[in-house]
């Protein structure tokens, strides 16, 4: 097997960002044990969570609600504030839900973190209002089975009845990940494809990938090109992968690998979404991403693909890259458009 190369790793960046980036990285590495287990202490001490806030901030609020407490399995709510003077006359419109899936640390975290709240919450406050939708994220995934379309709007832990969120509209739902996360938005979608019969009132509107995490065995060109790269260096996912997966697997799991047998399963139902995929230059599983999109698309699928050929893996949570507000306000277009054109 080729050896992978060091260089051209990383586009240029502001020392700051580049100081940030590399605190992110050596935070990873110190929480990281080598048996595949992670040291929860000393993640808790550097980096601890913060609560939700129900003070509006620049018009956008957050909360926890209970998914399932059994497991326990929660989910952090956030959300544009009521809009009073249409309340008063009794428009209020209703929302399109996007519910988004924490990536990359999501394996490692609990719920979020104080850098992790911020840096999200600054991006869910650049959509502009027109992509007002309640947002949940994933708190606790890994312990969570599974995760289940909730067809009832009376009886989910988002209902309707709710004083400050937004009325929902579930005909138009969009479900959105990051890096990990992207894998299991894929996952829901394919699953709510193969059983979307059994839903009487949620459609699934759009599929939003931002650079999804998935992989193979073989190394791919830019794996051995930017092995040493920001965030999810080579060596971080081959360490990711080896906790994640189940005893005995590799990665062509189907959690891994969307074009294997499982993975692809409902990929060609006509219930699956349109789907938007976000890829970047510098991101190591570049490749696999654009496998992905050549997958879909043999399947007959609409597939929109947003490139960012300077973009890093996870380069949406830093507000000082440009292309970090483009996402935003495309993801804005597409929502607001109710899929758009691909």
């Amino acid at each position: 097997m080729e050896k992978p190369t060091k260089k051209g790793v990383a586009p240029p960046m502001a020392w700051r960002t580049r100081l940030s980036i590399l605190a992110a990285g050596c935070l990873t590495d110190a929480t990281c044990r080598a048996d595949g287990t992670i040291n929860r202490r000393l993640l808790n001490f550097l980096d601890p969570h913060v609560p939700p806030s129900a003070a509006p901030r620049n018009g956008v609020a957050s909360r926890d609600v209970v998914v399932d407490p059994a497991i326990p399995l929660r989910a952090r709510l956030f959300y544009p504030c009521r809009d009073e003077a249409a309340a008063r006359r009794g428009v209020l419109p209703r929302r399109r839900v996007r519910v988004p899936v924490r990536g990359v640390a999501g394996l490692r975290r609990r719920v979020p973190t104080h850098r992790q709240v911020r840096r999200r919450g600054r991006a869910v406050r650049r959509l502009p209002p027109l992509a007002g939708a309640p947002l949940p994220d994933t708190l606790r995934r890994r312990a969570s089975p599974g995760l289940r379309f909730l067809d009832d709007p009376n009886n989910h832990p988002l209902a309707a009845d709710d004083g400050d969120v937004p009325p929902l509209d579930v005909t138009r739902c969009f479900v959105a990940g990051d890096s990990a996360g992207a894998n299991i938005a894929h996952h829901v979608a394919r699953r709510y494809a193969l059983a979307s019969t059994t839903f009487a009132n949620l459609r699934l509107a759009g599929l939003i990938a931002i650079q999804p995490f998935f992989g193979g065995e073989e190394r791919t060109p830019a794996e051995l090109r930017l092995v040493g790269a920001p965030i999810v260096s080579v060596p971080r996912t081959d360490w990711l992968w080896r906790a994640f997966l189940p005893p005995g697997a590799d990665r062509t799991h189907e959690a891994a690998h969307a074009a294997s047998p499982a993975g692809a399963a409902g990929i060609d139902s006509p219930a699956f979404p349109p789907a938007t995929v976000v890829i970047g230059g510098y991101d190591p599983l570049q490749d696999w991403q654009r496998r992905y999109c050549e997958t879909l698309r043999g399947k007959g699928k609409a597939v929109r693909v947003l490139d960012y050929p300077d973009a890093i893996h996870a380069f949406y949570i830093f507000p000082e890259f440009a292309e970090a507000r483009d996402l935003m306000l495309r993801i804005k277009d597409i929502v607001a458009g109710g899929g758009g054109e691909h």
